[in-house]
């Protein structure tokens, strides 16, 4: 399994009782602190694991470090790697270092899963619940960020997000009956529920009253504070998505907003839902339903009012 149906990680089965995931990402610094750009470039890393319902094991570095970068600020984006993929259960072995003019970090991370709860994006069935367990805006409250326009609060509020661990859906998948799972990184919301519904052969029914963001997201992408990279998933799908004509358009760029780290997409029969996002409520408060599959129609996205 891999690259045909844009699964979060490659999955090979060795045996019975094991199946071998290996993914990869790197990215430059969305932040200014060192350690903790170090921390979201791991958690985001380490989060394709997760969304496949596996374990992480192994991680190896991919840092390409500017030949005049301090060594202590390199030390501290390392440290950040280190310490997030440590309580994430795995080990970093080691790694590989380029000489660039851009700093750029991140992980190759290799785990484990049983191939009963083996999580891929194509098993959604109609009648399916859409979860989300992270709030949306990375992407526009970073530029934001970028631009000195973010207060303390939000600026909390989002790196709490980006560093927080996908790891609570590899107990999940043992006591819920899910589905189909991704998480929402670059292609943002609606390009990753794009991804499940197409292999899945089914439209996505996003109901956008639901869907949960970071606070002052809106306010920012009404004031045109969007990332390139929304644009960019805009033009990807809208031949295969029906926004309606009441949904507000800095919702709509919200929705797009390429995200760093952000939650998991689930698909999950209804009785099975509601329980779920009882037993997950607590440490993921933003965690709720958004929608639902339907048979498949004419695009695999609706977007309702």
């Amino acid at each position: 399994m891999g690259f045909d149906k844009a699964d979060d990680a490659s999955a090979y089965m060795i045996d019975e009782e094991k199946v071998l995931l290996q993914t990869v990402d790197i990215f430059p610094p969305v932040v200014d602190d060192p350690y903790i750009f170090g921390q979201i470039a791991a958690a985001n890393a380490v989060s394709d694991i997760y969304a496949m319902g596996g374990k992480p094991l192994l991680a190896m570095n991919i840092f390409c470090c500017p030949e005049d970068m301090p060594e202590e600020i390199a030390g501290e984006i390392l440290r950040g790697g280190y310490d997030k993929i440590n309580e994430a259960g795995a080990m970093i072995t080691g790694g590989h270092t380029i000489k660039d003019k851009e700093p750029k970090y991140g992980l190759a991370v290799t785990g484990f899963v049983h191939p009963r709860n083996l999580l891929t994006n194509r098993g959604a069935k109609e009648g399916d619940i859409i979860i989300l367990t992270k709030p949306l805006g990375t992407g526009i409250l970073t530029t934001a960020a970028k631009a000195g326009l973010l207060g303390s609060a939000e600026t909390e509020e989002m790196i709490k997000s980006m560093t927080s661990l996908n790891d609570f859906i590899t107990e999940a998948v043992c006591e819920y009956d899910i589905n189909a799972c991704t998480d929402v990184t670059g292609f943002g919301l609606l390009g990753h529920c794009y991804e499940m519904a197409e292999a899945s052969g089914l439209t996505a029914v996003i109901k956008s009253k639901k869907v949960p963001y970071m606070k002052n997201a809106l306010e920012l992408a009404k004031a045109g504070i969007i990332p390139a990279g929304a644009y960019a998933n805009i033009e990807h799908i809208k031949c295969r998505s029906k926004i309606s004509p009441h949904v507000p358009e800095e919702m709509s760029d919200v929705m797009h907003d390429p995200q760093t780290s952000g939650g998991l997409l689930i698909s999950m029969p209804q009785k099975e839902a509601e329980k779920f996002l009882a037993s997950i409520k607590k440490s993921l408060p933003y965690s709720c339903a958004i929608g639902s599959f339907s048979p498949k129609k004419d695009v695999d996205i609706i977007v309702e009012a």
